[in-house]
């Protein structure tokens, strides 16, 4: 169950301010000291837009990470970038991500860095406040990078992923965080053309060190690049095999889908807690506190209120920091409105 009725949190990422964006591309210009600094005021920043919306569940929004993926790759040891994105200029898309290639086999002998992020924000964050930190699974993990000669395909790569992300958990898990968050939108973007099971087996695995230990949960959405989807989004895929991940709560967009998929979370809600998008962080449209509490009462006949969570869509690097305060204002007081008429 959750903490309170209709708890309120994010996935993980929260915009940038524009001076952290601008430093982040001028970093020869400031000695370690001033990183150092950069570094405590972006999560000071993003704590403080977080808490002054009003949200039960906090994280550091992922402040030190350029992208919430491809950023690990620079605790990864054997990746070098390889610049062969398919295109560079046009539309926004995923195919101008950036690609990597594996030139020896992968290990993290510093580990990932997420617990020097969970050390940051327990220090940063009000007292008593609620927080979780955010982590991407090991398929999510592997989505840029070419096996090369060392591994076969991605299914090889995830499983040499898989003991770098399991470490990083336990690690977490000895220092007491909460609740950890595993991200796996490849496994929601594929769920219609991958052996799902097969996800269900790896998830699993790599979550083992923090079952009955912590909170798990788990984000799955189509895509968010520059934003965009790139799956097929409906979670009828991930039925029924995604209903054998170990996890203490699943989150799956829904104000993307329309909530036409509204009607599945019953199926989850059998047997986790459910977090609910109820925030398109694809739009610019600004939701008001009546729009948040008629999306969340659209999920009630399906999620009991004390088996629900809602968030935004997805995370929120994507979205304009303005728009992201309001939003996030918007879907607290939504939250509020349907709590008190419960």
């Amino acid at each position: 169950m959750q903490p309170l009725p209709i708890k309120t949190t994010v996935v993980g990422s929260m915009p940038f301010p524009g001076w952290l964006e601008f430093a982040s591309m001028n970093l020869d210009k400031f000695g370690p000291a001033d990183i150092a600094e950069m570094i405590d005021d972006a999560v000071i920043a993003a704590v403080h837009d977080q808490v002054a919306a009003g949200l039960d569940v906090i994280t550091d929004g992922e402040q030190t990470r350029l992208d919430f993926n491809l950023s690990f790759y620079g605790f990864i040891k054997g990746i070098v970038n390889d610049g062969t994105e398919t295109r560079k200029y046009g539309p926004p898309a995923h195919d101008q991500r950036g690609k990597n290639s594996i030139i020896e086999p992968l290990s993290a002998p510093k580990g990932l860095g997420v617990v020097e992020e969970y050390k940051r924000l327990k220090r940063l964050a009000p007292e008593g406040q609620r927080i979780k930190m955010s982590i991407p699974g090991p398929y999510t993990l592997s989505g840029r990078l070419n096996p090369g000669g060392l591994y076969k395909d991605r299914w090889e790569v995830t499983e040499a992923i898989l003991p770098l992300v399991r470490q990083e958990i336990e690690d977490l898990v000895a220092l007491g965080v909460p609740e950890i968050c595993v991200d796996e939108p490849s496994m929601s973007c594929y769920a219609y053309r991958e052996d799902t099971q097969r996800f269900a087996d790896i998830f699993n695995r790599t979550v083992a060190p923090g079952v009955g230990k912590t909170r798990l949960s788990m984000h799955l959405c189509f895509g968010n690049y520059k934003g965009r989807s790139v799956g097929k989004k409906t979670i009828a895929p991930m039925l029924p095999s995604f209903l054998d991940m170990t996890v203490d709560e699943l989150h799956s967009e829904m104000t993307v889908l329309n909530f036409t998929d509204v009607h599945l979370l019953e199926r989850f809600a059998e047997k986790f807690d459910v977090a609910v998008g109820v925030i398109d962080v694809k739009s610019y449209y600004i939701e008001t506190a009546e729009d948040v509490a008629e999306r969340i009462r659209k999920v009630l006949p399906y999620v009991p209120a004390e088996k629900l969570a809602v968030a935004p869509d997805c995370g929120m690097s994507q979205t304009a920091r303005w728009a992201t305060k309001q939003k996030l204002k918007a879907m607290c007081d939504g939250a509020k409105l349907v709590r008190a008429s419960l």
